[in-house]
């Protein structure tokens, strides 16, 4: 297989000891210098183009993501509609001798915490309802920054960015408990566990914003207008060079 001649970009000189950028000062993104970097083996190339097939693997090479907003909206708004019945519809079903009982998530926590199990209490109600709730909100706010070009806070945007990538794999904590009971407790005649409806749209609620998080590419936050001077204004020179 050929391959498009690219050059690898050479590495910048470092900056002077002592040196901090001031605040306000515009970003230049590796973009706007004509470089686009490989997702596959992260390779940095100069002076390609979109499209363009890496020079080392073969993966086709691309500025950001293609329809990164789009797919990260989609995926957002499926994890807010789930979000609903995975607090209002049982995710554990435990029937005994004594008649059935439908446990939500806030049922559960709210049987914990009059049970004196307070720690307990406050791990479900964090990993179970605020961790999902703050993922939703931290990408919604990304998105519409990204999309609005703002240069609001923008090193602490992508911080957040990392924080709910981290987080993340603690949102199923719900769905391995309810897994765990259903599989110990099957007393037939005494005592039987079984998964709601409610920890399946609660699940799909975790996938989704899982996906969300990966569709949604973080060199968007960057991308501001005056970024995009920048862009416009190092492909001027370019053709001026040429």
């Amino acid at each position: 297989m050929k391959f498009p001649s690219l050059r690898r970009a050479r590495p910048s000189e470092p900056e002077p000891a002592g040196h901090e950028p001031h605040a306000d000062a515009p970003v230049v993104t590796a973009a706007s210098l004509g470089l686009l970097a490989c997702p596959h083996c992260a390779a940095v190339w100069q002076d390609a183009q979109e499209g363009d097939a890496c020079g080392r693997c073969g993966t086709h090479l691309h500025t950001r993501k293609p329809q990164s907003l789009t797919r990260t909206w989609a995926f957002l708004i499926a994890a807010c509609i789930m979000y609903i019945p995975a607090n209002l519809l049982p995710v554990m079903i435990t029937r005994t001798l004594f008649g059935a009982q439908y446990d939500t998530i806030l049922s559960g926590v709210i049987y914990f915490w009059v049970s004196g199990a307070y720690g307990l209490a406050a791990i479900v109600f964090i990993a179970s309802f605020l961790v999902p709730l703050f993922k939703l909100a931290v990408l919604f706010l990304l998105v519409v920054m990204a999309q609005r070009g703002s240069t609001w806070r923008q090193h602490e945007r992508a911080k957040l960015y990392h924080i709910i990538e981290i987080i993340g794999r603690w949102s199923m904590l719900d769905v391995f408990v309810v897994s765990l009971l259903t599989g110990l407790v099957q007393i037939q005649g005494f005592a039987v566990i079984t998964a709601g409806v409610g920890i399946a749209a609660f699940g799909s609620v975790v996938v989704l914003t899982m996906l969300a998080s990966l569709s949604f590419d973080p060199k968007l936050t960057w991308d501001s207008k005056q970024a995009q001077a920048v862009q416009e204004n190092f492909e001027n020179r370019e053709e001026q060079a040429a």
